[in-house]
């Protein structure tokens, strides 16, 4: 099977993913779980053809040099797909992601009404967490284009690649591409600086220095969206921290006390029919009570803080969990999986803590 194949059956399967590795048929995934295409296994000389006949050569230069590539392909009537293209012991071999055609809403995709407060905000930091593959792109595309809706506003994307197209509506949205408009995230960051932005979204903060400058564009006023590859808001506010050293922390913490406004974490869980996924979110906004913990060092007491402070529109992710357990929409055990404290889980399912009411 050609490329082109593959990726349409990607799309008509309504996958996920398409995986293809040397010595296996083709792979797919389909609401979480990977399948075998009916297909003979890929030999290592036909998948390095089937893989360079969709590179450019600037492409195939990067991909031999760093032996690992992100890029995104666009099969013509079909749909936008995020590859990562990487070298094996038995060869090349790459993971091809489904962009859907058009951003979904945040309704769409049943996040909490609470969120779009982060549509609102004229500056600080943004971050939406979580494991790979549980729809932070998504989310951050679906806040862009509430955005793009509602208000007036230069925005910048830095993106490794780019994945969903926005079209200017009442933003002037500019996407750059990390490796084809710009050489890093953070030199996209410090250009952007001068480029006139309301707000800028980093696809990833992956280092020290796109965290400084990150944080400064919100100093600066500045709305700056990005994400983090965390599981919950206070590892994602510890992981922050310690990227710096440590006679830096203590100023970096009163920093980023001040520019954060809020983390939406999330994961997806398969719905009780097993016929799709749905996603459960944790949400802290940056009350004073909140801003004080990040200050004074004690993240650890952020979990408990954002369960008993529903009042301001934050839940956890057990609660997320909780809530939709009760409401049938995922089986008790899926959700016991995701829980992060699966005690805590069973004791929101019973009725023994408080539910996020109105959530």
């Amino acid at each position: 099977m050609e490329i082109a194949e593959l990726l349409l059956l990607t799309k008509e399967k309504k996958a996920s993913d398409l995986h293809l590795t040397v010595g296996v048929p083709p792979l797919v995934r389909v609401n979480g779980a990977i399948s075998r295409v009916e297909a003979p296994p890929l030999e290592r000389k036909q998948l390095h053809e089937m893989l360079y006949g969709v590179l450019t050569e600037d492409q195939k230069a990067r991909f031999e040099k760093d032996l690992e590539l992100d890029f995104s392909l666009e099969l013509a009537g079909v749909a936008r797909f995020r590859v990562n293209l990487y070298l094996t012991r038995v060869g090349e071999a790459a993971a091809f992601r489904l962009i859907p055609e058009r951003v979904p809403s945040l309704d769409e995709l049943r996040i909490p009404q609470q969120v779009k407060n982060f549509a609102n905000l004229e500056r600080g930091i943004v971050l939406v967490t979580g494991p790979t593959g549980s729809g932070k792109s998504t989310t951050l595309a679906a806040l862009i284009d509430l955005i793009n809706q509602t208000r007036p506003c230069h925005i910048i994307t830095l993106e490794d690649p780019i994945e969903y197209v926005h079209k200017h509506s009442k933003c002037i949205i500019n996407q750059r591409e990390i490796g084809n408009h710009t050489h890093s995230f953070s030199a996209a960051l410090r250009s952007a600086l001068r480029e006139d932005p309301d707000i800028i979204l980093v696809g990833e903060m992956r280092d020290l220095e796109t965290i400084q400058l990150a944080l400064r564009a919100a100093e600066t006023g500045h709305l700056v969206f990005s994400t983090l590859h965390t599981a919950s808001s206070g590892k994602t506010l510890d992981r922050i921290v310690d990227v710096f050293p440590a006679d830096q922390q203590e100023q970096i913490r009163i920093q980023l006390a001040d520019a954060i406004e809020g983390v939406l974490a999330q994961t997806l869980v398969p719905t009780a029919d097993a016929m799709a996924r749905i996603v459960a979110t944790e949400i802290m906004f940056a009350t004073p009570a909140i801003r004080n913990l990040i200050r004074e060092g004690k993240t650890y007491q952020i979990p408990t803080t954002i369960q008993l402070s529903n009042k301001d529109g934050m839940i956890s992710m057990d609660q997320s969990l909780a809530l939709l357990t009760r409401q049938g929409v995922v089986k008790q055990e899926d959700a016991r999986q995701k829980a992060y404290d699966r005690e805590n889980f069973e004791r929101l399912l019973l009725g023994k803590l408080p539910m996020a009411g109105g959530v």
